[in-house]
C-alpha cells in the first residue's frame, strides 16, 4: 500500500496491472480463477479444492458453492464488493472496508492466491503484479458513481466489446442492469439506489464522459 489509511466502514478504488503492463489473463480459466478469489475470499473461509468449481464454471458458467459457504463468507466477510471488471492486463474493484484490516487481508489473499496459481500454471517465478495494489478513497456519492461507471466502461478499450459492454462476462455491469448473479456477495445498492431504475442506471454509463484517456490510465496507475 502507497502511504493510504483505509478506515473501516469507506468505499475506495482498488486496481493493479501486471508488471511491465503484461497480460495477467490468458484464457477464460484465468478470469474464471481470478473471478472466484474476488467473489469468495472476502472472508477468512478457505476452500481445499478451488480448481473444481472453477472448472464447472469454466463449462457452465454456474460456480456450485453451497449455501451454508457463503452464509459464512457473508457473515464473516472483510469487505464488501461493489462493482468489479477484470481486463486483460488489469482490474478494478470497488470495495467497501467492512472491518479494520479488511481490505488489505483481502488483496493478500486474492492477488498471492492468483499469483501462485499463474506461476505455477505458466511455469514462472517472480511477481505478476505492477508493485502493491493501489487504493483511492472515495469521498462524495458523484465520486461514487463516476468510479462506477469508469469501472464498468473499461471494456470499451477493448475492440470486441466497444459499444458491447453491458455484455461484457468480466464484469459486474450485467449485475446491475439486469439480474445480479452473485447475490449478496455483490451489492451494488449504494449506486443503484440513486437512480428510480435499473435502466437509468444503463443511461447514464451509456452516456457518462468516465472513461479516460489512456494518458490519464497511465497517470493513475503510475502516479497511485
Amino acid at each position: 500500500m502507497r502511504n493510504l489509511d483505509i478506515s473501516e466502514g469507506e468505499y475506495y478504488h482498488v486496481f493493479n496491472r501486471g508488471v511491465r503492463k503484461q497480460n495477467i489473463f490468458h484464457d477464460k480459466a484465468d478470469f474464471v480463477r481470478f473471478l472466484f478469489y474476488v467473489l469468495f475470499l472476502q472472508s477468512p473461509v478457505n476452500f481445499l479444492q478451488i480448481s473444481r468449481p472453477v472448472q464447472q464454471y469454466v463449462k457452465h458458467s454456474v460456480f456450485d458453492i453451497g449455501e451454508d459457504k457463503i452464509t459464512k463468507i457473508i457473515d464473516g466477510r472483510y469487505v464488501e464488493l461493489v462493482a468489479f471488471c477484470l481486463m486483460p492486463n488489469h482490474f478494478h474493484l470497488l470495495l467497501k472496508e467492512s472491518r479494520k484490516g479488511g481490505i488489505a487481508r483481502y488483496m493478500q489473499r486474492v492477488l498471492n492466491g492468483y499469483t501462485k496459481y499463474y506461476n505455477t500454471k505458466y511455469q514462472k517465478s517472480g511477481h505478476l503484479f505492477q508493485g502493491p495494489y493501489k487504493a483511492i478513497y472515495i469521498e462524495s456519492d458523484k465520486q461514487l458513481l463516476y468510479l462506477s461507471t469508469y469501472i464498468h466502461r473499461n471494456p470499451r478499450e477493448l475492440p470486441d466489446w466497444k459499444v458491447d459492454e453491458q455484455k461484457y462476462p468480466w464484469s459486474s455491469y450485467q449485475d446491475y442492469i439486469k439480474k445480479n448473479r452473485w447475490g449478496k456477495l455483490l451489492i451494488p445498492d449504494l449506486v443503484l439506489e440513486q437512480f428510480p431504475a435499473e435502466k437509468e442506471y444503463s443511461l447514464f454509463v451509456k452516456t457518462s464522459t468516465a472513461k479516460m484517456s489512456k494518458d490519464e490510465s497511465e497517470t493513475m496507475f503510475d502516479n497511485n
